[in-house]
This record gives structure tokens, sequence and C-alpha cells, in this order.
């Protein structure tokens, strides 16, 4: 007979996908008396490390809000240095995403980027694609209610006589492949999730620290993902469940049954 697993087992395994909204450098800059893109610098140095224990942690994907359509409106100096951040990250981890057989996609409307960096991610998803780790993404000029808009008119487009569905919806998403987030991190002390991936965090858990990005670290990334595996997750139900197509599944079932008997009985 097997072993029963026991609730930490069973939710560490609901865990599968994370994203992180990376917030709090330019706080963390200002507070050393430094310009805000020196804390941006900072910040983009313990990506590599977080992606480490990600995979370390044996998460399926992980996605990190680099940049946001609102985002647009900072000085112009501090855009440029967030670009080129991207650029100096794909060039320098690409040869370590590929020996670690992790997939690289970038999410967002990228056109506004320079040629050079869009050759870059071009370049970089395509000789990743293949890879069976960790999902990695980057949102770049990215925002949850723009790609839920572009999901939604791209499926009107090619099906403009049928019903939207929301496995539709979910299949013209930019990144469908990486399925819900499980859990939300926010760095920086705000609590809010500021345009992040609406449709894919309908029941992800959420956690917010103080830390401000360049102080953030593996050890305690692995203590949230401790924290969180504590949490009983039910989507709905009244016990745990291992994701929402599962409760939804169950919910179907009883939502028929129970029709049925409103009907054989005469209601």
């Amino acid at each position: 007979m097997p072993k029963k697993k026991n609730f930490l087992q069973f939710n560490m395994s609901s865990i599968k996908h994370v994203a992180i909204i990376m917030d709090g450098n330019g706080r963390w800059a200002q507070k050393r008396l430094r310009p805000r893109v020196w804390g941006h610098i900072r910040g983009s140095s313990i990506i590599s490390s977080i992606v480490e224990a990600a995979d370390d942690e044996g998460l399926s994907a992980l996605t990190l809000y680099a940049f946001s359509t609102e985002n647009w409106s900072r000085p112009i100096a501090e855009v440029s240095t967030l670009f080129n951040l991207l650029k100096k990250f794909l060039l320098k981890e690409r040869t370590r995403l590929i020996k670690n057989n992790v997939s690289f996609k970038v999410i967002g409307d990228i056109a506004n980027l320079p040629v050079e960096t869009q050759k870059l991610i071009s370049e970089t998803e395509e000789i990743t694609k293949e890879n069976k780790g960790l999902k990695l993404t980057f949102a770049f000029s990215y925002g949850g209610r723009s790609e839920i808009v572009k999901s939604v008119n791209e499926f009107i487009k090619n099906n403009p006589s049928k019903e939207l569905t929301e496995k539709d919806l979910t299949s013209h998403l930019y990144n469908p492949e990486t399925g819900d987030v499980d859990l939300l991190i926010r760095t920086g002390g705000d609590q809010r999730i500021s345009n992040f991936l609406l449709w894919q965090m309908a029941y992800a858990e959420l956690y917010f620290t103080p830390t401000r990005w360049p102080d953030f670290s593996a050890k305690e990334f692995k203590q949230i993902l401790n924290n969180v595996t504590q949490r009983e997750r039910r989507f709905g139900n009244i016990s745990s469940e291992s994701d929402l197509s599962s409760s939804a599944d169950k919910a179907e079932v009883n939502k028929h049954a129970f029709a049925r008997g409103l009907k054989g009985q005469n209601v």
C-alpha cells in the first residue's frame, strides 16, 4: 500500500509557477544617496541566483516582472538603463541557460526596444525553446490588461463566429505553456499586483516582503516557498486541492448533479 503524502508534501507539489515583482530598486539606491539607476544595476546582479534557486526547488516556471507598460512614464535615462540591463543579461547568461536546460522567453510588447535587443531576445528564445527544464520568463513592456485584450482580439480574428471560452482565452496569452501562477512574490514593501499576469493569478497565493529587490536573496526566496507550502490551497473547495482545474472539474460534476436533482423534484 503506497504511503500517504503528508500535507506539506502535497502542498509543495502544487507550487509550480512563481511570479516575482522585482520592486524597490530605486528606493534602495536613494536610501544610499545614489541615483535610482544604481539600484537597477545592483538588482540585476541577483537575478541569476534567484533563477538557480527556483531550479533547485523544482519549480516548472519563474516569471519576473522587469518592466511594465506603465514604466514607460519614467525618465528616459532610467528606461534606457533597464533596456541595457536586459541586453547584458542575455549576453552574459545565455550560455548558462543552455547548460542548465532553461527555456527563456520575453512577454510583452517589445516593438519599441532597440533592434539589437529584440534580435538577442529572438535568438535566445530560439536556442532555448527545446529545453525541458525551468521556464524562465521576463515580462518586459508588459501589462496584464493589454495581454487579455490581445488574447481576445486574436481569438475573434481567427474565430469570428465562435463564442470565446476560458480555455480559448488562455491559449492566446503570451506564454500559455507556463500555466496559472501559484505564488506571487512582491519585494519592496508595496502590497499590490500592478497589472501583472491578471488572468493567470486568479487563485495565486500572495506574499509581500519589505525586502527591496537588491537585498533579496536565494535564502529568503526559499524561506518564502517553505512558508507558502504550509498554506492550505482549496481553490473554492473545503479541503486541499492540487490546482484550480481539479477543483473546477469537481464543481462541474456537482453543478450538473444538482441540476438533475432539481429536475427530478420538478422544482
